[in-house]
């Protein structure tokens, strides 16, 4: 009988420790402290992590790898899907809708707390016998037998549970309609009269500069006047100094809007425009004058082509 008492070393005791003390603390900040519920569901990540470890140490690596994979990787991962259904901001929300909910719940869990203390010091363990038969030939063997047999109505009650929790997470998500759906034109009305009240811009922001020096979201795009455009660099940026200017960015840039070289400050005024109906300028180019311009210089054209091509036929001849 003394052979069957079960002995543990001095690294179960120790993995079995740090294990625990994680586990807790992590419990601990993730019920009663942290108020994210990303972070919440982080936590009990790393509580199902330090169970599959414990279950790993107690030779039952079939129940450690359940659950991590059915735990934590599938249960876990449906309450981030709920969250990001419902919206984080909404799991977030500190607000209270029931003033008495705090203390309730505070005098719930020291009573609870109170239970399991007394119950821990009042019992008394006895000695795990019938392990080799329930596990029968392997471990994963013995758990199909359970859940297959004695707990199969727990099973199905868990299978229900997971689809009133699918269920209920399309319930909060789903939302009536309370404004009339907005139509296109509509909506271009409304921006039309949100420029002329408060000068709102009507479309689509510019978007940041690209150089040949630099391609990056801090660049501001030019004007047709070779001017920065301020919206075309996000505000975030503005607000954090982090925008460049065109001579950190392209000095070259720069100096041709200076020179000239591109539209700029430096050519206003001297630009030509286009000789088009109602634009100011000279009057559009006369289509007859223009045809008998170009039949007149074709045979000029032609004849310099031909001449050129009797040259480059006589010096390949000679060589």
């Amino acid at each position: 009988m003394a052979n069957d008492m079960l002995t543990i070393g001095m690294g179960e005791t120790i993995l079995f420790s740090v294990t625990a003390v994680c586990m807790v603390a992590l419990a601990v900040f993730g019920l009663l402290i942290t108020r994210k519920a990303v972070l919440t569901t982080l936590c009990v990540i790393g509580v199902m992590v330090g169970l599959a470890v414990l279950y790993t140490a107690l030779e039952a690596p079939f129940m450690g790898v359940v659950q991590v994979v059915v735990y934590t990787g599938a249960i876990l991962m449906m309450f981030l899907f709920v969250l990001m259904l419902i919206g984080v901001d909404s799991a977030d929300s500190g607000h209270e809708t029931l003033k008495v909910q705090r203390p309730v719940a505070v005098l719930g869990g020291l009573g609870i707390a109170a239970i399991l203390i007394g119950v821990a010091f009042g019992a008394h363990a006895p000695q795990g016998i019938g392990l080799a038969q329930a596990n029968a030939e392997t471990n994963p063997v013995g758990v199909a037998i359970l859940i297959f047999s004695s707990s199969v109505l727990t099973l199905q009650l868990t299978g229900a549970l997971l689809i009133v929790a699918a269920l209920g997470a399309m319930t909060l998500t789903h939302r009536d309609r309370v404004k009339k759906r907005i139509t296109q034109e509509e909506l271009a009305h409304q921006r039309m009269q949100e420029f002329t009240a408060s000068g709102v811009h009507v479309g689509q922001k510019p978007p940041p500069g690209v150089y040949a020096e630099s391609n990056s979201s801090a660049n501001p795009a030019l004007s047709v006047g070779g001017q920065p455009v301020p919206e075309s660099t996000s505000r975030v940026l503005h607000i954090r100094g982090q925008v460049r200017t065109v001579g950190e960015i392209s000095p070259t840039t720069v100096q041709r809007v200076i020179s000239g070289g591109i539209d700029g400050p430096a050519t206003y005024g001297k630009t030509g425009r286009a000789h088009l109906a109602g634009m100011p300028g000279e009057g559009a180019p006369d289509h007859d004058q223009a045809l008998a311009r170009l039949n007149t210089d074709q045979p000029h054209a032609q004849l310099a082509d031909n001449t050129e091509r009797e040259e480059t036929h006589e010096s390949e001849e000679n060589e």
